[in-house]
């Protein structure tokens, strides 16, 4: 869906991004992660050409992302950044309608697309759409601006930093919100993060930048268990890859099935990093297991997690 050539982009005769070359598969999540002043910020902003690259070939759905007028390319792709920018004066709803408004879509369809995205984000829809901005927490805010970068079915999602100045509970909250629209909607999403819990948790691909250019790329499996270098061993902490890697997997792959345990239990679903946590705040080395319906399925042992991560 994006593709990326040696592509180049330089500021004051210095390059920001050197020589990159990258695909961006359809309905695929991707994360850009590096240090800073990587060019994660400003490879995602070439992809709605709120940068232009200087050189090398640039193209979205098969054609060359020149060929586009900017403004005609952006509202084919939905943009949520870290300041939000929601309009001050405008209301809930008239800010998710923004591009909607823009396309002249019937009234009456703007309230219906709008009442499907506040749901959808956990907004109550009797007790916010006529809010304004600054009656709204800082996490409220954030679910605005996502929806108003979905508002008009977007065939790619862009987001750089969306969660980055929000409270840790609040963060895993939205993270957990745009997984569950990325396997609701399947649409082609591009978010960059300097979270390395962050990009493991959300990301089919991550893509490891460094002065501007691609160091490794692949599953957030293949980057942990296979590091190309010392660099991709460094920055995803070598000391603690296996509990990272605990919390790329779920309870379900480990439970011993058909056994039964008293006790408050776990979700077949939760993964085995925040399951580790139990085991230890519970001081115990054995949990109960439920699946979604909450119906009983096995157990799952502390030293089955201890076994698989020390291997």
């Amino acid at each position: 869906m994006i593709h990326f050539k040696h592509v180049n982009k330089y500021f004051a005769g210095r390059p920001a991004v050197e020589d990159l070359s990258l695909h961006i598969a359809e309905g695929e999540f991707t994360v850009l992660i590096g240090t800073s002043g990587s060019g994660k910020s400003t490879t995602l902003k070439m992809i709605n050409r709120l940068i232009d690259h200087d050189s090398g070939e640039l193209t979205f759905a098969g054609q060359d992302i020149s060929h586009f007028k900017p403004e005609a390319l952006r509202r084919r792709m939905g943009y949520a950044i870290q300041s939000i920018g929601l309009f001050p004066h405008w209301t809930v709803e008239q800010n998710i309608a923004t591009v909607p408004q823009l396309l002249k879509w019937p009234a009456a369809r703007i309230r219906q697309r709008v009442t499907e995205l506040m749901e959808m984000l956990s907004l109550d829809v009797a007790e916010f759409r006529h809010r304004y901005p600054h009656q709204l927490s800082g996490g409220q805010q954030q679910r605005v601006g996502v929806a108003r970068a979905l508002a008009a079915d977007p065939e790619v999602l862009l987001m750089d930093e969306p969660f980055g100045a929000l409270d840790p509970v609040t963060r895993t909250t939205l993270q957990q919100e745009i997984a569950r629209i990325h396997t609701l909607l399947g649409r082609t999403i591009v978010l960059v993060t300097h979270d390395i819990d962050e990009a493991l948790s959300l990301a089919d691909r991550i893509v490891l930048m460094d002065a501007g250019k691609v160091v490794q790329q692949g599953t957030p499996q293949a980057l942990l268990n296979q590091p190309v270098n010392d660099f991709v061993r460094q920055f995803f902490g070598h000391s603690d890859v296996g509990i990272k890697l605990l919390g790329l997997d779920v309870v379900a792959s480990r439970v011993r099935r058909g056994e039964l345990l008293h006790g408050e239990p776990i979700r077949c679903d939760l993964n085995l990093r925040d399951a580790m946590s139990v085991f230890i705040y519970r001081q115990v080395d054995r949990l109960p297991v439920i699946d979604e319906a909450g119906q009983p399925v096995g157990v799952l042992y502390f030293a089955d997690l201890v076994k698989k991560t020390e291997a």
